[in-house]
């Protein structure tokens, strides 16, 4: 990746490419994650024979099924899927990040998302704050990483995710969303849906003309344009 910046240089961009070997406080002892990800691993390995033996087990109802052939998602037991909840820790420097998942298009500049939205350290922002039911996606977020430091929000997500684990994962099998929304909430604030088109990839009648005026895309969905499964329109 490196390489590829150093001959598609985005000037006046500053590029900085880290790895996970640059952070020497990332290890099981102090990152409870990693410890998820090893339940993971076993719960996976239960899975015998694959996609085409879970779908060919007739004797099971439909919504086991769907939860074995999620729980074989590769992206289940991907680091970086685990790591966006350490983001403070990861930019100790920064105040604030935008944070975009690896199937996200940006169709514009995001300087104005960046500089327009709420500062969220500010005590009579946080005071006044609307904590009413937002759900939310993990893949397209403005993160102000100062007042996040100020929150129980990785404590509690940790915390859930210990409690999973105790459960033999009964509260949910897989996963970096359920732990997320609860450690979330309360701490949400609605952007302009023109910053977030998500849902792509999920049915084949999506508005072209919606898409290319979206200012963010988000093929969250599994036919992913650049895959085979990808639909056709």
């Amino acid at each position: 990746m490196q390489a590829w910046f150093s001959l598609h240089p985005l000037s006046p961009a500053i590029i900085e490419v880290k790895g996970l070997h640059h952070f020497d406080w990332f290890t099981k002892g102090k990152v409870p994650v990693l410890e998820a990800m090893e339940k993971d691993q076993r719960v996976r390995s239960q899975f015998r024979g694959g996609s085409s033996a879970i779908v060919a087990n007739n004797t099971e109802k439909p919504y086991v099924i769907a939860a074995k052939l999620q729980a074989l998602s590769p992206k289940y037991n991907s680091v970086m899927n685990h790591i966006r909840i350490h983001l403070p820790e990861l930019f100790p420097s920064l105040n604030k990040i935008v944070f975009l998942d690896d199937d996200i298009v940006v169709q514009t500049d995001l300087t104005p998302l960046l500089k327009s939205y709420l500062n969220f350290s500010h005590p009579l922002i946080a005071k006044n704050f609307d904590p009413n039911e937002c759900a939310w996606a993990y893949g397209m977020n403005i993160f102000d990483l100062e007042a996040w430091r100020k929150t129980n929000i990785s404590r509690t997500y940790h915390s859930w995710l210990q409690e999973n684990l105790k459960s033999d994962l009964s509260l949910w099998q897989l996963g970096t969303l359920p732990p997320g929304l609860i450690a979330f909430h309360g701490h949400v604030h609605v952007i302009d849906p023109f910053w977030h088109m998500l849902g792509l990839g999920y049915q084949d009648n999506t508005s072209l003309a919606d898409a290319e005026s979206a200012g963010v895309i988000h093929f969250n969905g599994r036919a992913k344009p650049w895959l085979e499964i990808a639909f056709h329109s």
